[in-house]
């Protein structure tokens, strides 16, 4: 049964505007659906390139490199030394350890401290010859650079490592956390004790080691940073045990950094999305797509993710940052 009380001008009018909505609306559907026809068969969209020049992407060399992967050994070059970067003394005078300093991200955050006036100690696991190219690209900004060869999942190395950066330079202003184990597994049958040991003994107790031996001799206006993961933000099947460890990187530099407040030492994270660097490349057989599936359409190189430990290192321009973490994954 109709209610005539509901056929009045009033409620016409309503009715009308609404098909007259309703008739936009499929205009605007008919626009886009002719848009998305023209599109088949197209090229697919180019990967974004923002920044101060062109980085590759995807299809990438084809490669697959034995761990723990040298950077000397990749057919393409990670790109780590930004020659547009003008360095302006934002860690002038100091003094930064940083772990995982061979190559990738950790040999573009060394040269970029060291362009900014900070001397540096290279922690590295046993790749000598990549070391070396990281404490030659020091060398030529101008500024020290001391080779540390060792295991940070090992206490004494991190007792070590301090002491000799000590030594070399006099002060400590700086940890950067960044050596890390990473093996997929499709299940999780296939990780095994030794294998799911090594992760963490790398990426967390590591992580704990060098913090714990590096804070006695830190002071106020320091800064210590880890390298986190936006597979410790987002999960990632494949990396289970990876996933885990950034995690917990993530709550531990939290935890550490409200301990620290009263010792004026920042603790802070920067968690990278896909990077070139030799860790994937060692980990995974195809990585010709790798980086191709975030909305940027590539990885990151080094250098593009080097500025925000600068950042996060310089009580210049984050003395009021502590606990964060700050993702660089290339689009949401």
């Amino acid at each position: 049964m109709t209610d005539d009380k509901a056929k009045t001008p009033e409620a016409d009018a309503f009715r009308d505007a609404a098909e007259r909505v309703a008739q936009d609306q499929r205009d605007i559907q008919k626009g886009i659906d002719r848009q998305d026809q023209n599109a088949q068969g197209s090229d697919a969209p180019k990967a974004m390139q923002a920044g101060a020049r062109t980085y590759p992407a995807p299809p990438l060399p084809q490669q697959h490199l034995k761990k723990p992967g040298r950077e000397a050994d990749l057919e393409l070059e990670p790109m780590c030394d930004a020659p547009f970067y003008r360095g302006s003394g934002k860690l002038e005078g100091c003094a930064a350890l940083i772990t995982g300093a061979d190559s990738g991200i950790g040999r573009a955050v060394a040269i970029l401290y060291a362009r900014e006036g900070c001397d540096v100690a290279i922690g590295y696991l046993n790749e000598d010859e990549d070391a070396r190219a990281t404490q030659a690209a020091v060398e030529k900004e101008g500024r020290r650079a001391i080779l540390l060869p060792g295991d940070v999942a090992d206490p004494a190395y991190a007792r070590h490592a301090v002491a000799q950066t000590l030594e070399a330079f006099g002060r400590l202003d700086v940890l950067v956390n960044n050596a890390a184990f990473q093996e997929h597994a499709g299940d999780l049958e296939q990780i095994t004790d030794a294998h799911f040991d090594r992760t963490l003994k790398t990426n967390l107790y590591g992580y704990f080691y060098m913090a714990r031996a590096a804070v006695p001799h830190m002071k106020p206006g320091g800064a210590i940073l880890m390298t986190g993961s936006v597979v410790g933000l987002q999960g990632a099947g494949e990396l289970l045990d990876y996933g885990m460890t950034k995690g917990g990187i993530h709550a531990f530099a939290r935890s550490l950094s409200a301990q620290l407040i009263p010792k004026g030492i920042r603790v802070n994270v920067v968690a990278p999305g896909p990077v070139w660097t030799p860790l994937n490349p060692a980990d995974r057989p195809d990585v010709s797509k790798f980086g191709g599936g975030v909305p940027m359409g590539r990885p990151a190189q080094p250098e593009e993710l080097a500025p925000a430990y600068v950042f996060l290192a310089s009580p210049q321009m984050s003395s009021y940052i502590t606990g964060e973490i700050l993702p660089v994954i290339g689009g949401y």
